[in-house]
């Protein structure tokens, strides 16, 4: 099973990505931590029992790393273009615990086993050799956390809960066969139309928000 796990705004700096969650949500998310083996940082919020948001960018303090960093940061012209479009949540993460199997289908498409920290955590993460997002982002990156399963439940609990997530993209029925390939549970609803966009409906204390 390959099932939601995180929802992940790709921001050109940290300060850009908290600024937008803040215009959106009407809250700071708090911080997370650094990616040693990527020379990336992150701030990160639950949005209920088993799924949070992640706000990643370039670690302008780590020394950059001697392969392509994740979440095909290092296009950063693609990235500030995404950005000022205004695709600001432009991606998502997807758990399993058959990384292995998956990849042995699907290593073409989701990269190779990489093993990675933070702090005190670590786990397998699918990373393609040039470091970008698999089908730009239209498929989810694939994790597995092992044993100790996702860290959302020990995250900041701002009283946010992911209500709905929408992709927007013109293959919509080309990318719901890649999904039912791939065994996707509860991931995006796929809708027809229009350029690649995510959209995710988020209730918080104060009504019901957009983030996108």
């Amino acid at each position: 099973m390959v099932e939601l796990d995180h929802l992940t705004v790709i921001a050109p700096t940290l300060e850009e990505g908290v600024a937008h969650v803040r215009a959106c949500l009407g809250v700071d998310i708090p911080p997370g931590g650094r990616h040693p083996l990527m020379g990336t940082h992150n701030h990160l919020m639950r949005l209920g029992d088993d799924v949070f948001l992640e706000v990643i960018a370039i670690d302008p303090d780590a020394p950059p790393p001697p392969h392509p960093r994740w979440f095909g940061l290092d296009e950063r012209l693609a990235v500030q273009a995404r950005w000022e479009a205004g695709h600001r949540l432009s991606g998502w993460v997807a758990r399993t615990r058959n990384l292995d199997a998956l990849l042995a289908e699907h290593a073409a498409l989701l990269g190779r086993k990489t093993r990675l920290t933070r702090g005190d955590l670590s786990w397998d993460f699918a990373v393609p050799p040039d470091g970008s997002l698999p089908m730009n982002g239209a498929v989810p990156s694939v994790m597995d956390w092992g044993a100790g399963g996702t860290p959302a439940p020990r995250m900041a609990d701002l009283g946010a809960r992911l209500m709905s997530f929408e992709l927007h993209h013109p293959e919509a029925e080309r990318l719901r066969k890649v999904y039912a390939d791939l065994g996707v549970q509860n991931g995006p609803k796929i809708v027809d139309g229009g350029a690649m966009c995510y959209r995710a409906e988020i209730q918080m204390p104060t009504g019901l928000c957009v983030l996108a």
